[in-house]
């Protein structure tokens, strides 16, 4: 669809170092209605804004294929707050975009012209535009995600197989979490009925056997958030969340005899979710039985960012969102431009056999590695733990998150292992997450933060030695301090430490 740009009053100054302004999306979904505001790099821009309002426009199609009145009217005054704040917030680019509710209902013509009235262009999706914007949402957030992207909204549920940083095929199916209701009183099997005519006449029974199915869309969400509740998962992070597949099974007997009162409880889970837990996890059993998957991968991004990241040139598209996410905190919070960068480069050598996967979490730890010099002292190690934990990150899991927060951790002085970080991580991991951090202390007590020394220096394995090299200029850089987190460095590697001066 081409990109449809909301009239002058949303226009403003593009500022130096970001992209042209900021952008708001505005979703008219058959479920919610939700207004996000977006600010900052293109590639992964944080959200400053984020409001929903369920209008539930699509309960009136399964009534009489119409939009309900009340539903309508409810929606005009959302969308009226949303366009005024969009304007009140220097908002340079407002897309709007309605889906299934809107393209399938018999006066949804008539309601799109009531939003253009408001000053809104409206872009009305295909089910295959959701398809392919669902899909390119999960690669925003999930670069290496291979499998099938399952997009559950009110009306409809959109298929994508998604690999190798591409949208491949999709497909749309009437199947929204508010239609699976009035589905499943037909019988007990009536929704395994529906579901598997839908999917075997599109082709694509186990099309997705032996692949993760990637979880868009908040009533899945909202279920991922019930299985971290009664799991006791120790990380209340839902991007990137991981289920098996038997998982939605487990959840169909959990909500049997868990009342509303009980689920009000769990944190995070919107109230207005509740009444279709029920149904939202009766189809993706069966889903998940019929396509093959080995496992479920929850995904925030969906529609929305997909809207933004296929709009991207494929250059932007390409960069890795946590690389750019951490640079783009580094260089906001540190004290030096680039130093993230310079200081991975310098511990590297000491971690040569790592895979690649491991060196970019090592990286992303680096360019926050003076994200804490302005806090108290005696709090830094506690700032690098919470970033790393809880920070707005995304193309990393759980254990990564763990990873790059006890190297942070341990690189700010902090002794020991935090009880969550223990829970997700292997002494294994621990362990390489501790050396890395070790490494950045010595890198950051040398350097003072600044660029000479590391460049002018070497850090190195060589002979049963951990060999720190300084230029004979440079000597009196080996101060007291510089010594002692040499030495401390060398016995996580069960070696000894070498200091060693040319030229």
């Amino acid at each position: 669809m081409p990109h449809m740009v909301a009239p002058s009053p949303f226009r403003r100054k593009a500022r130096p170092g970001l992209d042209d302004g900021r952008t708001a999306i505005i979703d008219i979904g058959s479920n919610s209605i939700r207004l996000v505001v977006y600010d900052g790099p293109i590639r992964i821009p944080a959200i400053m804004f984020n409001e929903k309002v369920m209008a539930g426009l699509g309960r009136g199609l399964v009534k009489n294929g119409a939009l309900d009145d009340e539903a309508t009217e409810r929606a005009m005054i959302a969308l009226s707050r949303f366009r005024r704040l969009a304007m009140q917030m220097g908002v340079a680019r407002v897309r709007t975009v309605a889906t299934a509710a809107v393209r399938e209902a018999s006066n949804g013509s008539s309601f799109i012209g009531r939003i253009e009235s408001l000053g809104l262009d409206v872009e009305l999706l295909s089910g295959e535009d959701e398809a392919r914007m669902a899909g390119y949402g999960v690669l925003a957030g999930i670069p290496d995600a291979d499998g099938i992207v399952g997009d559950l909204g009110g009306g409809s549920l959109e298929l994508i197989r998604v690999s190798r940083g591409e949208v491949r095929e999709g497909v749309s199916f009437p199947l929204g979490v508010l239609r699976v209701a009035a589905i499943r009183e037909r019988g007990p099997k009536a929704l395994e009925r529906v579901v598997s005519e839908a999917i075997g006449t599109a082709g694509w029974e186990a099309k997705g056997r032996d692949l993760p199915f990637y979880l868009v869309g908040g009533s899945w969400r909202s279920l991922a958030r019930l299985e971290m509740h009664l799991s006791g998962f120790p990380l209340p992070i839902i991007h990137h969340y991981r289920m098996p597949a038997e998982a939605p099974q487990r959840l169909i007997r959990s909500l049997a005899h868990l009342d509303k009162a009980r689920l009000r409880e769990v944190a995070g889970l919107s109230s207005s979710r509740i009444p279709t837990l029920g149904h939202a996890a009766a189809l993706l059993a069966v889903l998940v039985r019929y396509l093959g998957s080995s496992g479920l991968i929850v995904s925030a991004y969906g529609l929305r960012e997909g809207l933004l990241h296929e709009s991207l040139p494929p250059e932007v598209r390409a960069q890795d969102p946590l690389i750019c996410a951490a640079r783009e905190e580094g260089q906001r919070q540190g004290r030096f431009p680039e130093h993230g960068d310079l200081l991975d480069r310098w511990i590297a050598p000491l971690f040569r056999d790592e895979s690649a996967a491991d060196a970019r979490l090592r990286h992303a730890a680096c360019l926050l590695a003076d994200v804490g010099w302005r806090a108290h002292p005696e709090f830094r190690s506690a700032r690098g733990l919470e970033m790393a934990l809880h920070g707005n990150w995304v193309g990393i899991d759980a254990q990564g998150r763990a990873r790059m927060a006890h190297a942070l951790y341990r690189s700010f002085g902090g002794d020991g292992v935090d009880p969550v970080v223990e829970a997700l991580l292997t002494a294994d991991d621990v362990q390489s997450a501790d050396r890395w951090g070790l490494a950045m202390r010595l890198g950051q007590r040398l350097s003072g933060g600044v660029a000479e020394p590391l460049e002018t220096s070497k850090l190195e394995l060589e002979d049963g030695a951990l060999v720190l090299r300084l230029r004979a200029a440079d000597a009196a850089l080996y101060g007291e301090s510089v010594e002692r987190r040499h030495k401390t460095l060398a016995t996580s590697f069960g070696l000894k430490a070498s200091f060693l001066t040319a030229g």
